[in-house]
């Protein structure tokens, strides 16, 4: 079983910047995918973010203005969200799993889940 905790949210203004940390307990050996999703209130969780082998994936709407980013030797992935706007506000998850690259945007694809973070945006 992987342990992933994340921190990093709070509540910014519009404009501000971000960064969402997750930390995991050990490095799945099979070849991973660490990613960001997020959920509003009364919506369906989303993806956000992916990175696998060294590619990354973008939700349309946070392209240009999330990174994600990971350090193996630490154990941690990281989310810098540049830009923020009042729709990104959600709770963020981080997750991994080892998704077909079909499904990877599929929260259903991943296995071990982090607790969650708000991100608060306001106007």
């Amino acid at each position: 079983q992987i342990h992933l905790v994340e921190s990093g949210g709070g509540l910014v203004q519009t404009g501000d910047s971000l960064s969402l940390s997750c930390s995991f307990s050990e490095r799945p050996s099979n070849r991973p995918t660490m990613a960001w999703f997020r959920q509003a209130p009364g919506e369906e969780r989303q993806f956000v973010a992916g990175v696998r082998s060294g590619y990354t994936y973008y939700a349309d709407s946070v392209k240009g203005r999330f990174t994600i980013s990971r350090d193996n030797s630490k154990n941690m992935f990281y989310l810098q969200m540049n830009s923020l706007k009042p729709e990104d506000t959600a709770v963020y998850y981080c997750a991994i799993g080892s998704p077909i690259l079909s499904a990877l945007r599929s929260d259903s694809a991943y296995a071990y889940w982090g607790q969650g973070t708000q991100v608060t945006v306001s106007l």
